[in-house]
């Protein structure tokens, strides 16, 4: 079974996120709130794959995703973010993430996303 870390500032998109997770059969080793609390429990439980919010407080999703890929140049990261502009998606994808998914997201989207960097 997979362990998933979970980084976003909505307690909504946690729920959300953990329920097409446990449905998929993969377990949520972790809840961040912001970035900073993203890298740390990265670096304390080394999750199999990350999912990272971008707009967050305390520390932005892509500043964390660059902390955790320099840390763990092999970590799978998957965005996700109500924002889908370009320049944003090439900077996610200069940085090292795996894919980069809008909100609003379905379990197709969520399992697909997974299955693309597993």
């Amino acid at each position: 079974m997979k362990n998933v870390l979970i980084v976003d500032d909505s307690p909504i998109i946690h729920n959300l996120l953990r329920k097409v997770l446990e449905r998929n059969n993969y377990s949520v080793c972790g809840d961040a709130k912001n970035g900073k609390e993203g890298v740390d429990m990265y670096k304390e439980l080394n999750p199999d794959i990350v999912f990272m919010d971008i707009t967050m407080p305390v520390m932005e999703g892509l500043d964390a995703v660059k902390i955790i890929k320099e840390f763990d140049p092999d970590a799978k990261i998957i965005m996700l973010s109500a924002m889908g502009d370009d320049e944003i998606k090439e900077e996610a994808k200069q940085l090292g993430v795996d894919v980069f998914l809008k909100k609003p997201f379905d379990d197709y989207k969520i399992v697909s996303a997974i299955s693309k960097i597993v």
